[in-house]
């Protein structure tokens, strides 16, 4: 028996919800043989859950992938990369070794956080990740930063507008995630193809258990590229998929509540 194999290069979330941590049990979901390249680790104040980020040196992070490249992988995401070296790096690592299947989760902030911390990252980024990306998922502000639309993203024709700009960067497909945020009656994601816009819908879930939400998608995506679907069916069921994880999201402590990684599994897939 052989599995595919995905590459998740992303941060540590030492909780558990996001991360590589919830790469790696989305993977397992979808039957996919899960490897990482670890950037950096986020911890949380136990008083608070404040965050702090501790990033690795960029030789750390080339050795790691230096080991999952060499067993070879059907798809790779990014998460959080800390760093100007690290984005580069990706980008040259996903050049040289051919990695058409690449999805970019372009992670600007922690959860909780509403300012761009580190610009100079987001600008490369844009220069170095976009064109090499088949698939990017940002949600409303980070499409906002990418595009760099006149002022954030509040409608659907502004998601339009910045999936337009963020296409002509280079990537090939854009998912924008709206979710509630936009106003409309059901949670809304729009996937843009470069041709054709269509509308992601799901129910609107009234929780605050989302915690790795944005993280499971993308490794969604991901899997389900490996897998050998298409770019759009992939994001599809991984709208499905990640849903249902929202759906059956669970409180961790006083804090947070992560999303439940194998909900779609074990409460939707036979329906």
């Amino acid at each position: 028996m052989t599995l595919k194999k995905a590459l998740t290069l992303a941060g540590s979330d030492t909780s558990g919800g996001a991360g590589i941590q919830a790469d790696l049990k989305t993977f397992q979901e979808h039957g996919v043989y899960g490897m990482n390249a670890l950037t950096s680790i986020v911890t949380m104040e136990p008083n608070g859950w404040n965050h702090n980020v501790t990033t690795l040196d960029v030789s750390v992070v080339e050795k790691q992938l230096e080991t999952v490249l060499s067993v070879g992988i059907d798809a790779m995401k990014s998460g959080m990369l800390g760093t100007v070296d690290v984005i580069e790096l990706g980008a040259k690592k996903i050049r040289e070794h051919q990695i058409e299947k690449y999805v970019l989760d372009p992670v600007m902030v922690c959860k909780g956080e509403d300012e761009l911390l580190l610009p100079e990252n987001t600008d490369a980024m844009r220069e170095v990740l976009l064109p090499v990306s088949l698939v990017t998922t940002p949600n409303l502000f980070e499409a906002w930063q990418l595009a760099q639309t006149s002022g954030p993203i509040k409608t659907i024709d502004d998601m339009k507008e910045a999936a337009t700009k963020i296409h002509e960067l280079g990537a090939k497909n854009v998912v924008i995630k709206g979710g509630r945020a936009i106003q409309h009656e059901n949670a809304v994601d729009l996937f843009f193809d470069g041709k054709d816009f269509t509308l992601l819908e799901s129910e609107k879930i009234d929780t605050t258990y989302n915690h790795g939400a944005g993280c499971t998608f993308a490794a969604a995506i991901t899997a389900n590229l490996a897998n050998g679907l298409s770019v759009k069916d992939a994001v599809t069921n991984a709208k499905k998929f990640v849903s249902a994880a929202i759906k059956h999201g669970w409180k961790l402590n006083e804090y947070v509540g992560p999303v439940m990684h194998g909900a779609y599994n074990k409460f939707e897939a036979n329906k």
